[in-house]
Protein backbone atom coordinates (compact mmCIF):
# COMPACT_ATOMS: atom_id res chain seq x y z
CA UNK A 1 0.00 0.00 0.00
CA UNK A 2 1.42 3.39 -0.94
CA UNK A 3 1.95 6.06 1.73
CA UNK A 4 -0.90 8.26 0.45
CA UNK A 5 -3.36 5.35 0.61
CA UNK A 6 -2.46 4.28 4.15
CA UNK A 7 -4.63 5.80 6.90
CA UNK A 8 -2.58 7.89 9.29
CA UNK A 9 -2.70 6.72 12.89
CA UNK A 10 -3.75 9.57 15.17
CA UNK A 11 -2.59 9.45 18.80
CA UNK A 12 -4.22 11.59 21.49
CA UNK A 13 -2.74 12.54 24.86
CA UNK A 14 -3.94 14.90 27.54
CA UNK A 15 -2.31 16.53 30.49
CA UNK A 16 -1.51 19.66 32.42
CA UNK A 17 2.05 20.21 31.11
CA UNK A 18 2.48 23.08 33.58
CA UNK A 19 6.26 23.24 33.86
CA UNK A 20 7.66 21.33 30.90
CA UNK A 21 10.35 18.84 31.88
CA UNK A 22 12.15 15.79 30.54
CA UNK A 23 9.33 13.47 31.68
CA UNK A 24 6.90 15.34 29.43
CA UNK A 25 9.29 15.08 26.49
CA UNK A 26 9.75 11.33 27.02
CA UNK A 27 5.97 10.88 27.26
CA UNK A 28 5.28 12.89 24.10
CA UNK A 29 8.04 11.08 22.18
CA UNK A 30 6.75 7.65 23.22
CA UNK A 31 3.17 8.64 22.36
CA UNK A 32 4.22 9.93 18.93
CA UNK A 33 5.95 6.59 18.25
CA UNK A 34 2.54 4.89 18.54
CA UNK A 35 1.31 6.57 15.35
CA UNK A 36 1.77 9.22 12.70
CA UNK A 37 0.10 12.27 14.27
CA UNK A 38 0.18 13.37 17.90
CA UNK A 39 -2.65 15.54 19.23
CA UNK A 40 -2.48 17.02 22.72
CA UNK A 41 -5.34 18.28 24.88
CA UNK A 42 -3.98 20.69 27.50
CA UNK A 43 -5.93 20.86 30.74
CA UNK A 44 -8.02 24.01 31.18
CA UNK A 45 -6.91 26.21 34.09
CA UNK A 46 -10.11 25.35 36.02
CA UNK A 47 -9.38 21.64 35.58
CA UNK A 48 -5.89 22.16 37.02
CA UNK A 49 -7.40 23.92 40.03
CA UNK A 50 -9.84 21.03 40.56
CA UNK A 51 -7.31 18.22 40.08
CA UNK A 52 -4.16 19.72 41.61
CA UNK A 53 -5.82 21.92 44.22
CA UNK A 54 -3.62 24.83 43.12
CA UNK A 55 -3.51 27.42 40.37
CA UNK A 56 -1.47 26.47 37.33
CA UNK A 57 1.96 28.11 37.20
CA UNK A 58 1.39 28.94 33.51
CA UNK A 59 -2.00 29.67 31.88
CA UNK A 60 -3.40 27.12 29.43
CA UNK A 61 -2.69 29.35 26.42
CA UNK A 62 1.02 29.49 27.31
CA UNK A 63 1.20 25.76 27.97
CA UNK A 64 -0.47 25.11 24.60
CA UNK A 65 1.98 27.42 22.80
CA UNK A 66 4.97 25.64 24.34
CA UNK A 67 3.58 22.26 23.31
CA UNK A 68 3.05 23.45 19.72
CA UNK A 69 6.80 24.18 19.59
CA UNK A 70 7.74 20.56 20.39
CA UNK A 71 8.64 18.57 17.28
CA UNK A 72 6.62 15.49 18.29
CA UNK A 73 3.36 17.46 18.59
CA UNK A 74 1.14 18.03 15.54
CA UNK A 75 -1.96 19.69 17.07
CA UNK A 76 -2.87 21.18 20.44
CA UNK A 77 -6.29 21.93 21.94
CA UNK A 78 -7.20 23.43 25.30
CA UNK A 79 -9.71 21.25 27.09
CA UNK A 80 -12.95 22.36 28.69
CA UNK A 81 -13.22 22.68 32.49
CA UNK A 82 -13.85 19.42 34.33
CA UNK A 83 -13.62 15.90 33.02
CA UNK A 84 -12.73 14.63 29.55
CA UNK A 85 -14.73 16.40 26.84
CA UNK A 86 -15.97 13.43 24.79
CA UNK A 87 -17.25 15.77 22.07
CA UNK A 88 -13.73 17.10 21.57
CA UNK A 89 -12.32 13.57 21.59
CA UNK A 90 -14.89 12.59 18.92
CA UNK A 91 -13.86 15.58 16.77
CA UNK A 92 -10.17 14.65 17.10
CA UNK A 93 -11.11 11.04 16.22
CA UNK A 94 -8.03 9.30 17.66
CA UNK A 95 -6.97 5.75 16.88
CA UNK A 96 -4.95 5.56 20.10
CA UNK A 97 -5.22 7.37 23.42
CA UNK A 98 -1.94 7.30 25.35
CA UNK A 99 -2.09 7.71 29.12
CA UNK A 100 0.95 8.96 31.02
CA UNK A 101 2.61 6.78 33.65
CA UNK A 102 1.51 9.01 36.52
CA UNK A 103 -1.91 10.00 35.19
CA UNK A 104 -4.72 8.89 37.46
CA UNK A 105 -6.87 7.02 34.93
CA UNK A 106 -8.36 3.56 35.09
CA UNK A 107 -7.72 2.42 31.51
CA UNK A 108 -10.59 -0.09 31.52
CA UNK A 109 -13.07 2.51 32.76
CA UNK A 110 -11.82 4.97 30.16
CA UNK A 111 -12.26 2.34 27.41
CA UNK A 112 -15.87 1.78 28.55
CA UNK A 113 -16.58 5.52 28.52
CA UNK A 114 -15.09 5.85 25.04
CA UNK A 115 -17.21 2.94 23.72
CA UNK A 116 -20.38 4.48 25.23
CA UNK A 117 -19.58 7.60 23.22
CA UNK A 118 -18.90 5.70 19.99
CA UNK A 119 -15.12 6.22 20.12
CA UNK A 120 -13.15 3.12 19.08
CA UNK A 121 -9.67 4.24 20.16
CA UNK A 122 -7.19 1.86 21.73
CA UNK A 123 -6.01 2.95 25.20
CA UNK A 124 -2.32 2.46 26.04
CA UNK A 125 -0.50 3.41 29.24
CA UNK A 126 3.01 4.75 28.59
CA UNK A 127 5.60 3.40 31.07
CA UNK A 128 8.08 5.52 33.04
CA UNK A 129 11.37 6.13 31.22
CA UNK A 130 12.83 8.44 33.84
CA UNK A 131 13.37 8.75 37.55
CA UNK A 132 9.88 9.72 38.70
CA UNK A 133 10.91 12.00 41.55
CA UNK A 134 13.09 14.08 39.22
CA UNK A 135 10.75 14.52 36.28
CA UNK A 136 7.55 15.45 38.05
CA UNK A 137 6.16 18.98 38.19
CA UNK A 138 5.22 18.77 41.90
CA UNK A 139 8.78 17.66 42.78
CA UNK A 140 10.28 20.45 40.66
CA UNK A 141 8.09 23.01 42.47
CA UNK A 142 9.19 21.55 45.85
CA UNK A 143 12.87 21.84 44.86
CA UNK A 144 12.40 25.45 43.72
CA UNK A 145 10.72 26.36 47.03
CA UNK A 146 13.44 24.60 49.06
CA UNK A 147 16.25 26.23 47.08
CA UNK A 148 14.95 29.76 46.65
CA UNK A 149 12.34 30.45 49.31
CA UNK A 150 13.94 29.41 52.55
Amino acid sequence: MREKERKKIRVLVGGVFDILHVGHIHFLKQAKELGDELVVIVAHDETVRMQKRRDPINPAEDRAELLRAIKYVDEVYIGTPGTIDMNLVKRINPDVIAIGPDQNFNCERLKEELRKNGIKAEVIRIPYLYKSDRAKTSKIIERIIEEFCE
